[in-house]
């Protein structure tokens, strides 16, 4: 199952599909007694998704057996036990994908030439991700962070690993030198190249990034002046070597930090918004403002959820039954401010008063 959604494989996700690209959304549950209905719940909006294709004219047999067989085969990968708070299926012919999601996301079934990806945008905003690049003389190793998990990242070159001959105190004595492990030049290129693949890296997937190690290897990437050295660094060392738990045991209260100071940025300038008449709120006013492309910066309360539908010019309250009801309207406004480069901000509930779960700042 995936859960890192980068640039790459959002534009992949969103290119256009054959006829039908169906998208299976469906709420999970991490622990407790919710997690036994899971199951049963998933089985079901897979079963309504077939039920779907096979009651679409536009949707040949061929076509349609293909699709019943990536559902089933995506079917056959999801691991409940590492559910999260949502699960996202999608197939198309000759193709599928599962993706597991720290949001909860609205049961639905939708078939459409394109995948539905608004709720993985939404999610991955709320996630927060970040890097860990953990560094020692013989292995460099990143790590992919979000919200209350760590996992180690295998792509553009890392982890980097040199054998112990590179670094060997006999070889450097018989050429006359016994450098610190961390002054010798192929230590130098070792970083280097580090450095070098951190930076490509965040070309396409721009994060946060802390970087743990040693002082003296903190002190070697601080002479490089590229990516580790503008990251915020912990002098942490093993973790090249650790775990999952222990990297994010060391970077958790720096992360708590972080937040809070962001936290009290964005409310900062809600605030002068308001003097400035700037200020948006309500799913309403940010819907509207959101398409017109308006909201420099948007401020989402994590537990906000609510339920509207399109009256013309306006989204008023709806039921869930209601046919033409948008229950992740709020991950619609997400995606759409990112879509039009406004700063995205998830805070703690209760934090926007009386803004009702959602304001912003905009542009004009």
């Amino acid at each position: 199952m995936e859960h890192a959604l980068s640039p790459a494989a959002l534009a992949e996700l969103r290119r256009p599909r054959p006829y039908p690209a169906v998208s299976v959304l469906t709420p999970t549950h991490r622990r407790g007694p919710d997690t036994a209905q899971d199951p049963v719940r998933l089985r079901n909006v897979v079963a309504a998704a077939k039920k779907q294709l096979e009651s679409d004219p536009a949707v040949t047999r061929e076509r349609r057996l293909d699709v019943v067989e990536q559902l089933d085969l995506a079917l056959s990968e999801v691991d409940l036990r590492e559910a999260e708070d949502g699960l996202v299926i999608f197939a198309a012919p000759g193709e599928h994908q599962v993706w597991t999601l720290a949001r909860s996301v609205p049961e639905r079934v939708v078939l459409s030439d394109t995948f539905l990806t608004r709720n993985l945008v939404s999610a991955q905003a709320a996630d927060r991700p970040f890097w860990v690049l953990s560094v020692s003389a013989d292995r460099i190793t990143l790590w992919n962070g979000g919200a209350g998990h760590v996992t180690e990242e295998r792509s553009a070159g890392f982890p980097l690993t040199r054998s112990q001959e590179n670094f060997d105190a006999e070889r450097l004595e018989r050429v006359g030198n016994l450098p610190s492990t961390f002054r010798d030049e192929d230590t130098r290129h070792f970083f280097r190249d580090a450095d070098t693949a951190l930076t490509g890296l965040l070309r396409e997937n721009p994060r946060p990034v802390f970087v743990t190690g040693e002082p003296a290897a903190l002190s070697l990437l601080d002479e490089f002046g590229g990516a580790a050295r503008d990251a915020v660094h912990l002098a942490h060392g093993g973790l090249a070597h650790g775990t999952p738990e222990a990297v994010w045991q060391a970077v958790h209260p720096l992360l708590e930090e972080e937040a809070r100071r962001q936290d009290e940025a964005v409310a900062r300038e809600l605030e002068a918004a308001r003097g400035h008449r700037t200020f948006a709120a309500g799913v309403d006013e940010l819907w509207q403002s959101a398409r017109e492309g308006r909201v420099r910066l948007l401020a989402v309360e994590e537990d906000y959820r609510v339920t509207m539908r399109d009256a013309g010019d306006h989204l008023v309250p709806a039921d869930g039954d209601d046919l033409d009801a948008r229950e992740d309207v709020v991950d619609e406004i997400v995606e759409q401010c990112l879509e039009t480069g406004a700063e995205v901000r998830f805070v703690p509930d209760g934090t926007l008063g009386d803004a009702q779960g959602i304001a912003g700042v905009l542009r004009y």
